[in-house]
């Protein structure tokens, strides 16, 4: 399980997944008071915007000083739980990047559309495999749901966590929110991943929508 972009072993692979989704937890956790500070920096009279073609197209492009410094600290905070660090710590805010405080609070709510997916998925296998039909064509397919469910998670922590979807790894890839625009890459890809015919029969609709079951 390397990262492609991030040569070495097996080991830094599974500290840039664990940080990863570390960070993504303790922001979570903390989203009330980040939103409320992302509003400030939003509607500080004294914060003006510039309109700037960012490469993503006119985007208002305006310094986000009190969530900058929340997300130091949290990003400290995680560093400190997770005692290593790979890829880069930067934290894109007011930039081409992430152009203001209403594109950082955007990104960061989307970590449950993300994962409670997933989630629900590896928690129905036992349930799909109740049906003989189903449980045939798991067995057939991946081997079982124990395989099956080792097979979604090894791909989900190799390419969701590989940089990808950004131009470069150490400016993009690896930063704090480019790690979420890898996940975003994975997402767009699921339907063309071997297990997406079993998402579908758990309910997956899409990562924005609820499940259908």
């Amino acid at each position: 399980l390397l990262l492609p972009s991030l040569p070495g072993s097996h080991e830094k692979q599974y500290y840039f997944v664990l940080q990863s989704l570390t960070l993504w937890r303790e922001i979570a956790h903390d989203m009330f008071r980040l939103w409320c500070l992302s509003e400030e920096d939003l509607l500080d009279p004294d914060n003006r915007y510039e309109l700037r073609d960012t490469g993503q197209g006119l985007q208002r492009v305006q310094q986000a000083p009190r969530i900058s410094k929340a997300m130091r600290n949290i990003l400290h905070a995680t560093q400190e739980k997770v005692g290593h660090w790979i890829g880069s710590s930067v934290v894109h805010l007011g930039d081409n990047n992430v152009p203001n405080a209403l594109h950082f609070i955007d990104k960061y709510t989307q970590i449950s559309c993300i994962l409670n997916p997933i989630v629900v998925v590896l928690k129905l296998l036992p349930e799909l495999c109740k049906d003989p039909i189903i449980e045939t064509f798991i067995r057939d397919e991946f081997g079982g749901p124990d395989r099956l469910r080792k097979d979604i998670l090894v791909d989900f922590f190799r390419s969701a966590f590989d940089g990808s979807g950004a131009d470069n790894f150490y400016d993009a890839g690896s930063c704090i929110d480019g790690r979420l625009t890898s996940a975003w890459n994975w997402c767009n890809q699921i339907g063309s991943k071997p297990f997406y015919p079993v998402f579908r029969l758990a309910g997956f609709s899409s990562f924005d929508g609820e499940f259908q079951r």
